[in-house]
């Protein structure tokens, strides 16, 4: 998969989406979402992400009380090679101007916001509703596969 190649030595930044894929094993993506976990593993790249994840990968699991599910998501994002960040305050004001100048939504823009201020080149998502913004490449999952 050459766009794997082409993260090499760079910083990443994760949405939710792939990651709930990854977990979940979703039969459409997860032959795709496996290499680029697989490459984060064996530190060819950084990947980054929020606390937004954190919160929305536990919506489903705490829903239907799957405490394994729920403890799988809690491990990936904050005890592995997986770097995930609390949305500060200067995330925060990063993400309302993205929002200002882009009109996308507050999750997004706090997740685009986070992967910014790690220094990320790319953004990977699956939001087909994202445009694009000047400081950092979408890799649409959708594209990829």
């Amino acid at each position: 998969m050459e766009w794997i190649n082409d993260l090499q030595k760079k910083t990443v930044g994760l949405d939710t989406a792939p990651l709930i894929y990854f977990i979940e094993e979703n039969s459409a993506y997860i032959e795709t979402v496996r290499f680029f976990f697989e490459a984060m593993d064996r530190g060819d790249f950084l990947v980054v992400t929020s606390t937004v994840t954190l919160l929305e990968v536990l919506v489903h699991p705490l829903r239907r009380n799957n405490r394994e599910l729920a403890t799988e998501y809690r491990d990936i994002l904050l005890n592995s090679k997986l770097t995930t960040l609390e949305v500060s305050s200067s995330i925060a004001e990063q993400a309302a101007q993205l929002r200002a100048a882009h009109n996308i939504r507050t999750p997004d823009a706090i997740q685009i916001s986070a992967a910014l201020s790690a220094g990320a080149s790319h953004f990977f998502t699956n939001d087909i509703r994202l445009p694009e913004i000047p400081s950092i490449q979408i890799l649409s999952l959708d594209a990829l596969v």
